[in-house]
């Protein structure tokens, strides 16, 4: 038996990474009869059959789970937004980012296509804001090295609405990806989805990165009860403020003697920032405890 880490999944293989090979994997029936799936960046235990193939026969506990895209364990989720066609939405950077934050996962904002936008009113919001941004350009090369550092020891996680340039970071962060880049259809301000599957790199030792699908795959599954509950606590700038309501139960949407409302009013909460709270709040409010998996 061995230890490994699964770098792909593709038509039911699994391909872990023992530190010695690459096995090719099939996963155990014991898995479909426990409703649980092998997932990229699991750590698991896996059987050598020879010949480069084997068998995985447990997973480890894992730190948080995604389900679209389908990965475990992820330290970071790197949100790509960009200034330039496509525009991003800051609702779609705090929703993502809310999700993540109920998973414990760090959140770190990168603003592509600095050359053409300088993104001015999204960097604005996260530099006021507790998430951190830096501005990149996969075509200059501008802020690839901070970038670099941000992600250092980690599993990460790159995701945006689609256009903004994954695949081209990952590509200027190191050329031996390849990754297929999507041009902008100016027709529609977006890009065309290549990424198929989820696939972790490496990067530099310690250091992993996950290309996914853009933002419409962060469905409905992850708008759950949980996240309902604990929505004020993802959103970090909230937390000092909370507590010093007028109410207990306080929603921080327009009760009176709210902290958090005056917080936003005095400037020390980015009001886009409660903006995308507010509308979160409002499309989870009809999560019910019986719509619970």
């Amino acid at each position: 038996m061995s230890r490994g880490r699964i770098e792909k999944a593709l038509s039911g293989f699994y391909y872990v990474n023992t530190g010695a090979e690459i096995l090719q994997c099939r996963a155990r029936g014991k898995f479909r009869k426990e409703g649980l799936s092998p997932l990229v960046g699991d750590w698991v235990e896996v059987r050598d059959l020879g010949n480069g193939e084997g068998f995985v026969e447990s997973i480890e506990p894992r730190k948080n789970v995604f389900s679209r895209p389908s990965a475990a364990n992820i330290d970071q989720l790197v949100i790509i937004a960009s200034g330039a066609i496509p525009v991003t939405d800051p609702y779609l950077i705090d929703r993502i980012s809310a999700i993540a934050a109920l998973k414990d996962c760090e959140v770190l904002v990168c603003l592509n296509k600095c050359d053409l936008d300088r993104a001015e009113e999204l960097y604005q919001i996260y530099c006021d804001s507790a998430i951190p941004v830096l501005r990149v350009s996969a075509e200059t090369g501008e802020g690839l090295d901070l970038l670099r550092q941000k992600i250092a020891g980690k599993l990460n996680a790159f995701t945006g609405n689609s256009g903004v340039g994954k695949s081209s970071i990952l590509n200027a962060l190191d050329p031996r990806f390849s990754l297929p880049v999507g041009e902008v259809s100016k027709a529609l301000g977006r890009g065309r989805h290549t990424t198929r599957h989820v696939e972790m790199f490496a990067l530099a030792e310690d250091t992993y990165v996950i290309d996914t699908p853009g933002f419409s795959s962060f469905d409905t599954e992850e708008l759950n009860l949980e996240l309902k509950r604990r929505l004020p606590e993802t959103f970090p700038e909230f937390r000092p403020y909370m507590d010093e309501c007028r109410f207990v139960g306080c929603r921080h949407v327009k009760e009176k003697g709210c902290a958090v409302l005056q917080a936003v009013k005095d400037g020390k909460i980015p009001r886009a920032r409660h903006a995308s709270y507010v509308r979160l709040a409002d499309e989870l409010k009809d999560v019910n405890e019986w719509d619970k998996k």
